[in-house]
Protein backbone atom coordinates (compact mmCIF):
# COMPACT_ATOMS: atom_id res chain seq x y z
CA UNK A 1 0.00 0.00 0.00
CA UNK A 2 2.76 2.18 0.93
CA UNK A 3 4.54 1.66 -2.66
CA UNK A 4 1.27 2.71 -4.56
CA UNK A 5 0.85 5.26 -2.46
CA UNK A 6 5.07 6.79 -3.16
CA UNK A 7 4.35 6.04 -6.81
CA UNK A 8 1.28 8.15 -7.16
CA UNK A 9 3.03 10.84 -5.25
CA UNK A 10 5.82 10.61 -7.52
CA UNK A 11 3.59 10.70 -10.72
CA UNK A 12 1.83 13.77 -9.27
CA UNK A 13 5.48 15.43 -8.74
CA UNK A 14 6.08 14.94 -12.19
CA UNK A 15 2.87 15.84 -13.59
CA UNK A 16 3.17 18.93 -11.66
CA UNK A 17 7.06 19.38 -12.82
CA UNK A 18 5.89 18.74 -16.20
CA UNK A 19 3.52 20.66 -16.68
CA UNK A 20 5.67 23.84 -15.11
CA UNK A 21 8.54 22.82 -17.82
CA UNK A 22 5.93 23.69 -20.29
CA UNK A 23 5.20 26.53 -19.04
CA UNK A 24 8.73 27.83 -19.06
CA UNK A 25 9.45 27.86 -15.35
CA UNK A 26 11.91 24.91 -15.26
CA UNK A 27 14.31 24.02 -17.70
CA UNK A 28 14.22 20.64 -18.45
CA UNK A 29 14.23 18.84 -21.65
CA UNK A 30 12.84 15.43 -21.84
CA UNK A 31 11.18 12.93 -19.49
CA UNK A 32 13.02 9.89 -18.82
CA UNK A 33 12.00 6.37 -18.31
CA UNK A 34 12.29 2.82 -18.49
CA UNK A 35 11.03 0.05 -20.44
CA UNK A 36 12.48 -3.71 -20.21
CA UNK A 37 16.48 -2.95 -19.75
CA UNK A 38 16.35 -0.02 -21.61
CA UNK A 39 16.66 3.86 -20.64
CA UNK A 40 14.67 6.31 -22.91
CA UNK A 41 14.05 9.67 -23.53
CA UNK A 42 11.31 11.69 -24.38
CA UNK A 43 11.22 15.43 -25.26
CA UNK A 44 8.78 17.54 -23.03
CA UNK A 45 7.23 19.41 -26.18
CA UNK A 46 5.78 16.12 -27.19
CA UNK A 47 4.73 13.99 -24.25
CA UNK A 48 1.26 14.09 -22.79
CA UNK A 49 -0.03 12.83 -19.64
CA UNK A 50 1.14 10.10 -17.07
CA UNK A 51 -1.24 7.78 -15.74
CA UNK A 52 -0.91 4.87 -13.16
CA UNK A 53 -1.48 1.41 -15.53
CA UNK A 54 -5.08 1.56 -15.71
CA UNK A 55 -7.32 -2.01 -16.28
CA UNK A 56 -6.76 -2.53 -20.31
CA UNK A 57 -9.20 -4.64 -22.42
CA UNK A 58 -6.73 -6.82 -24.29
CA UNK A 59 -7.56 -6.52 -27.96
CA UNK A 60 -7.81 -9.93 -30.27
CA UNK A 61 -5.41 -10.17 -33.36
CA UNK A 62 -3.32 -7.27 -33.17
CA UNK A 63 0.91 -7.62 -32.71
CA UNK A 64 2.00 -8.77 -29.32
CA UNK A 65 3.18 -5.46 -28.25
CA UNK A 66 -0.08 -4.11 -28.46
CA UNK A 67 -1.44 -4.51 -24.88
CA UNK A 68 -4.75 -3.53 -25.84
CA UNK A 69 -7.30 -0.43 -25.01
CA UNK A 70 -8.36 1.81 -21.95
CA UNK A 71 -9.94 4.88 -20.98
CA UNK A 72 -7.74 7.43 -20.06
CA UNK A 73 -10.01 10.85 -18.54
CA UNK A 74 -12.82 9.98 -21.23
CA UNK A 75 -11.07 8.97 -24.35
CA UNK A 76 -10.34 6.02 -25.91
CA UNK A 77 -6.59 5.18 -25.84
CA UNK A 78 -4.52 1.96 -27.20
CA UNK A 79 -1.33 1.24 -25.34
CA UNK A 80 1.60 -0.03 -26.62
CA UNK A 81 4.19 -1.40 -24.28
CA UNK A 82 6.80 0.26 -25.31
CA UNK A 83 10.23 -2.45 -24.81
CA UNK A 84 7.58 -5.03 -26.11
CA UNK A 85 7.82 -2.65 -29.65
CA UNK A 86 11.40 -2.09 -29.67
CA UNK A 87 12.07 -5.94 -29.50
CA UNK A 88 9.54 -6.78 -31.76
CA UNK A 89 7.35 -9.01 -28.87
CA UNK A 90 5.55 -9.36 -26.06
CA UNK A 91 7.65 -9.19 -22.96
CA UNK A 92 6.15 -11.77 -20.18
CA UNK A 93 8.96 -11.44 -17.88
CA UNK A 94 6.76 -8.59 -16.14
CA UNK A 95 5.34 -9.69 -12.43
CA UNK A 96 2.64 -8.16 -10.60
CA UNK A 97 5.04 -6.05 -8.86
CA UNK A 98 6.46 -4.54 -11.57
CA UNK A 99 3.29 -4.07 -13.48
CA UNK A 100 2.06 -2.15 -10.21
CA UNK A 101 5.22 -0.02 -10.50
CA UNK A 102 4.31 0.82 -13.94
CA UNK A 103 3.03 4.06 -16.05
CA UNK A 104 1.31 4.80 -19.50
CA UNK A 105 2.32 8.65 -20.88
CA UNK A 106 0.19 9.92 -23.66
CA UNK A 107 1.33 11.05 -26.82
CA UNK A 108 0.87 15.46 -26.67
CA UNK A 109 -2.16 15.85 -27.95
CA UNK A 110 -1.46 17.90 -30.87
CA UNK A 111 0.07 15.02 -31.96
CA UNK A 112 -3.24 13.57 -32.71
CA UNK A 113 -2.99 9.90 -31.64
CA UNK A 114 -5.02 8.64 -29.05
CA UNK A 115 -2.17 6.32 -27.99
CA UNK A 116 -0.15 5.81 -24.38
CA UNK A 117 3.29 3.89 -23.84
CA UNK A 118 3.35 1.42 -21.12
CA UNK A 119 6.87 2.01 -19.24
CA UNK A 120 8.71 0.34 -16.09
CA UNK A 121 9.36 4.04 -14.14
CA UNK A 122 9.34 7.14 -14.62
CA UNK A 123 13.10 8.67 -14.03
CA UNK A 124 12.19 12.10 -14.23
CA UNK A 125 12.86 15.13 -15.94
CA UNK A 126 16.22 15.61 -17.43
CA UNK A 127 18.14 18.90 -18.57
CA UNK A 128 20.37 19.30 -20.96
CA UNK A 129 23.32 19.72 -18.66
CA UNK A 130 22.68 15.80 -16.86
CA UNK A 131 24.17 14.74 -19.66
CA UNK A 132 27.95 14.55 -20.76
CA UNK A 133 27.98 13.06 -23.98
CA UNK A 134 25.54 12.81 -27.16
CA UNK A 135 26.00 10.79 -30.00
CA UNK A 136 24.11 10.79 -33.64
CA UNK A 137 21.85 7.65 -33.91
CA UNK A 138 23.82 4.92 -35.36
CA UNK A 139 23.21 4.39 -39.25
CA UNK A 140 20.24 1.93 -39.96
CA UNK A 141 18.42 3.59 -36.11
CA UNK A 142 14.55 4.02 -36.77
CA UNK A 143 13.77 7.21 -38.04
CA UNK A 144 12.52 8.32 -34.22
CA UNK A 145 15.57 7.31 -32.39
CA UNK A 146 17.45 10.52 -31.76
CA UNK A 147 20.70 11.40 -30.23
CA UNK A 148 21.66 8.63 -27.69
CA UNK A 149 22.81 10.68 -24.41
CA UNK A 150 25.42 9.27 -21.54
CA UNK A 151 24.90 10.95 -18.56
CA UNK A 152 27.18 12.05 -15.80
CA UNK A 153 27.10 8.47 -13.87
CA UNK A 154 27.48 6.91 -17.21
CA UNK A 155 24.66 6.00 -18.22
CA UNK A 156 23.21 5.45 -21.58
CA UNK A 157 19.75 7.38 -22.58
CA UNK A 158 18.35 6.93 -26.45
CA UNK A 159 16.35 9.86 -27.17
CA UNK A 160 13.03 9.30 -28.74
CA UNK A 161 11.44 11.33 -31.12
CA UNK A 162 7.61 11.14 -30.00
CA UNK A 163 6.51 12.77 -33.36
CA UNK A 164 8.36 10.56 -35.66
CA UNK A 165 7.20 7.59 -33.55
CA UNK A 166 3.75 8.66 -34.32
CA UNK A 167 3.67 8.45 -37.79
CA UNK A 168 5.74 5.76 -38.28
CA UNK A 169 4.19 3.18 -40.25
CA UNK A 170 5.39 0.00 -38.02
CA UNK A 171 4.01 1.64 -35.10
CA UNK A 172 0.83 2.59 -36.57
CA UNK A 173 0.03 -1.10 -38.07
CA UNK A 174 -1.02 -2.79 -35.11
CA UNK A 175 -2.63 -5.93 -36.79
CA UNK A 176 -1.23 -8.99 -36.40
Amino acid sequence: MANREALRELQTRLASRLQAARSGVVSASWLAVTAGQANYLFPLEQAGEIFPLPNVQAVPYCRPWFVGVTNLRGGLFGVVDLAGFMAGAALNSRTEQTLAQASVLTFNAALELNCALLVDTLAGLRKREAFADAVAPAEGSPVYFGSRLVDLHGVCWQEINLQSLSQFPEFLNICA
